[in-house]
């Protein structure tokens, strides 16, 4: 049975990506790629008709539940199961500019950071978990012991200053605070969904510092060799997703395996 992933927040950036890189590397898997507004997403297009057959675009807006209940019954009509879920899209604040201090923050921009990089993720893994844990374990690394192994992989996309005992800077309180919660999320689910027989793991992932729309405008900041291409930061995911296992559930890891303190 074919491996089947689905990339939530697939119409651009690192969400693109791994749809690319999956495709490209695995030639049974099949793709559910979903993003807000498929008729405006033409890589992702150009993508599907590259790959006929095997790839699946959806429109779900994770910030709109009843989108992500009925694309998770429309993927349980046609597949019936998935074995990896990459929750990708994030924003660092509706203007593209993160906070530098508490005069800046508003009502809105936290509502709407918060909704999408914490609840989107957390409600599609209400809808999904079902269908992983119908899944095959097509992804991650598999032990011989029965009681170890995983039905599916549940990836939620962090990032390092997401982290609360690695922030020595401030400011960016949205998307701190987002990813934060994320995390926390990311630990309740791994108890949650590796109590029953059809374990689910579930992980925080860092990508590093990659060239997005998100991070572009602190990249003055960064050391050229620490600034990743999409294409590189997908590599070292991707490896990492690759060797995941019941052991590593619940935990946060950076893009090169270490791992990142709560």
């Amino acid at each position: 049975m074919a491996a089947v992933a689905l990339v939530q927040g697939a119409s651009r950036g690192l969400g693109l990506e791994f749809c690319k890189h999956i495709l490209s590397k695995k030639s049974e898997a099949l793709i559910i790629a979903t993003c807000r507004s498929p008729e405006k997403a033409l890589q992702l297009k150009d993508l599907g008709e590259r790959y006929p057959g095997k790839v699946t675009i959806l429109k779900v807006d994770v910030t709109r539940e009843n989108e992500i209940q009925q694309a998770a019954e429309i993927v349980k009509s046609k597949f019936g199961k998935i074995d990896l879920l990459i929750n990708s899209s994030a924003m660092l604040l509706p203007s593209g500019k993160g906070e530098t201090s508490l005069r800046d923050i508003s009502f809105e921009g936290l509502v709407a950071t918060l909704t999408t990089n914490t609840v989107g993720p957390l409600v599609m893994a209400k809808y999904f978990s079902p269908l992983l844990m119908n899944g095959s374990g097509g992804f991650g690394q598999q032990t011989a012991d029965k009681s170890k192994q995983h039905s599916g992989i549940i990836v939620n996309m962090t990032a390092k200053v997401g982290s609360i005992g690695d922030n020595r800077l401030g400011g960016w309180y949205s998307y701190r605070m987002s990813k934060a919660a994320l995390n926390m999320a990311t630990r309740n689910l791994s108890i949650e969904l590796g109590r029953g027989r059809a374990k689910v793991v579930c992980v925080s992932l860092h990508p590093g510092t990659v060239d997005t729309d998100l991070s572009r405008p602190y990249h003055k900041n960064v050391l050229k060799d620490r600034l990743f291409t999409t294409e590189c930061s997908v590599q070292y995911l991707m490896n990492l997703i690759d060797n995941l296992s019941v052991d590593k559930t619940g935990k946060c890891f950076a893009w090169d395996g270490s791992e990142i303190p709560w």
